[in-house]
């Protein structure tokens, strides 16, 4: 087995994710707070603390947490599976590298969030 291309079953990264956003080719959901969720979050995405899985849409899903030092979207996805959504991936970097890549992002308080501007990751803006 190709260990490779077994983590790319199962993962992908906010530039791949924000790529393919608009082409209705999966469901985002974040596995944050819902205050968190609410403060700011991926354009389209569902909160998962909101959201019965009966009612999360068929197809494939991309699931994100806050960043690297969070395992909740790994958690999210282990109970995805279990209930049945085998067409699962995690987002890595979360939610705080989809925000230093630049991507854009809504909420009440989407505003005061910025980009990376230490030239460390590829900004888009």
């Amino acid at each position: 087995m190709n260990y490779f291309a077994n983590r790319l079953a199962h993962e992908t990264d906010a530039a791949d994710v924000a790529e393919a956003l608009d082409t209705g080719a999966f469901t985002v959901i974040d596995s944050r707070s819902e205050q968190a969720y609410d403060d700011a979050h991926i354009p389209g995405a569902i909160c998962l603390r909101r959201t019965a899985l009966d009612d999360l849409p068929a197809g494939p899903l991309v699931v994100y947490c806050w960043g690297p030092g969070c395992n909740g979207a790994v958690k999210a996805c282990a109970r995805l599976y279990e209930h049945g959504r085998t067409d699962v991936k995690e987002m890595l970097g979360g939610f705080e590298y989809w925000v230093r890549e630049g991507f854009a992002i809504e909420g009440e308080d989407a505003a005061r969030h910025q980009p990376d501007l230490s030239g460390l990751v590829c900004s888009i803006s």
